[in-house]
């Protein structure tokens, strides 16, 4: 017994439990509070741009790691990271006009993203080559594990005052900064240029602001080959997974607004729901490496994608066809839409690997902006549509986005 704890533990270390503590703000408490305190003052398209913003912060990677690579900052900007989030935060919950909840939102989203583009710095900077692939496993498990932990804890909080979940939420955040400081070394300066990791954002739908998902961000040798790469089946693959997930965006900015209003769900029910699903997928990115090994990350793709559309055209049909109790078939639709992640996070980065002409790390910054602008948008345009046409409309939305991403791929066949 005490030689398989050892055979686990012996890949974890303690600044770890920062990140599953950011995991849980940032991809468990922050989807579900914001969009329902926004809501309590405001409109959906107050909602989509305070999502919006949330996105936003990972555009910011770049500087983050530029400041890392070149001052040696990283646990500046881990702490001062959680620091910044831990403020927005708490400021958020004594806020109720719109440009203020959009700033502080940004600020929050800024001070995740600082923290987040670290992470796997503190693995392939200071471990040998060897051990990345089981460190950096174990702090995808400490992350995804807090993102289920903070979804549950907003099911509950949801019930309370949610004035008192902001806070928890920003006392959570302040938290990590402990073990965050007290527990992390700045590495030495590396001998050789940031490798390249191609390991999938293992957890949820709010992944721009993962730590997997800013650790490769665009950089001036990317911008210059930029052109050439949208022009090769690469660029269709962008286009692809662009349309995809800001249809899917506009859904989750909105998500647990739109699931009362639309569906009768509350909340806290949506929440535990979202968790529970989160936690299944967990287990299914095993087998989708091993789809995408043998079938090709292409197909993998659209497999996901068709899941999804077929969700959310079952969404859709709750609003035209009568059933007792739409809900709960709404949660189950809905959970299919989250199980795919784990299938397009996997063949998504498959695809950037294989087809990016310019090279695999910058390809992965490229990769990796696309899909925070994509979550930007999507945010934003649901809010907008939710304010024109209603919040079921959004799945409408959400429907488009994916047929589009799978018409384009099943045409020009990106791989």
């Amino acid at each position: 017994m005490t030689q398989k704890i050892y055979s686990w533990l012996k890949w974890v270390e303690p600044w770890y439990l920062a990140y599953a503590l950011l995991g849980a703000t940032s991809a468990g408490l922050i989807p579900i509070l914001l969009p329902v305190v926004v809501s309590r003052a405001g409109n959906a398209s107050d909602i989509g741009l305070v999502m919006a913003a949330i996105s936003l912060g990972g555009v910011t990677a770049p500087l983050w790691g530029s400041l890392a690579d070149r001052y040696r900052l990283h646990r500046v900007l881990l702490a001062g990271g959680l620091l910044v989030a831990t403020c927005g935060l708490a400021a958020f919950s004594f806020t109720s006009t719109p440009a203020a909840w959009q700033g502080l939102a940004l600020l929050t989203s800024i001070g995740v993203a600082a923290s987040a583009t670290v992470a796997n710095l503190f693995v392939v900077e200071v471990h040998p080559q060897a051990e990345w692939d089981e460190r950096i496993g174990w702090l995808q498990t400490f992350y995804g594990g807090g993102q289920v932990a903070g979804l549950v804890l907003a099911g509950v909080l949801t019930q309370l005052d949610l004035h008192i979940g902001l806070l928890a939420a920003a006392a959570l955040t302040g938290l990590a900064i402990l073990p965050g400081w007290l527990t992390t070394r700045t590495p030495p300066v590396p001998l050789s240029p940031r490798p390249a990791l191609l390991y999938p954002a293992r957890h949820g739908e709010w992944a721009t602001g993962s730590p997997q998902r800013l650790f490769h961000h665009m950089n001036l040798s990317a911008w210059r080959q930029l052109r050439s790469a949208l022009r090769s089946p690469f660029g269709i693959f962008l286009a692809v997974w662009s349309l995809a997930f800001a249809g899917v965006a506009a859904f989750f900015a909105l998500y647990p607004v739109l699931m009362q209003q639309v569906y009768g769900v509350a909340p806290g029910v949506s929440s535990v729901a979202f968790a529970i699903a989160a936690g299944l997928g967990l287990a299914l990115y095993s087998p989708a490496g091993h789809w995408s090994d043998r079938f090709g990350g292409a197909r993998v793709l659209q497999a996901a994608l068709s899941v999804r559309l077929l969700a959310f055209l079952s969404l859709l049909g709750l609003r035209v066809v009568h059933v007792s109790n739409p809900g709960w078939f709404a949660l189950l639709a809905f959970a299919f839409t989250v199980l795919a992640w784990s299938l397009l996070s996997v063949g998504g980065t498959a695809l950037t690997a294989r087809l990016a002409p310019v090279g695999e790390g910058e390809g992965m910054g490229i990769f990796n902006a696309a899909t925070a602008l994509a979550g930007v948008i999507g945010a934003a345009s649901g809010g907008w549509v939710a304010g024109h046409w209603g919040y079921g409309a959004v799945s409408g939305l959400a429907a488009a986005g994916v047929a589009l991403g799978l018409l384009l791929a099943l045409t020009t066949h990106p791989a």
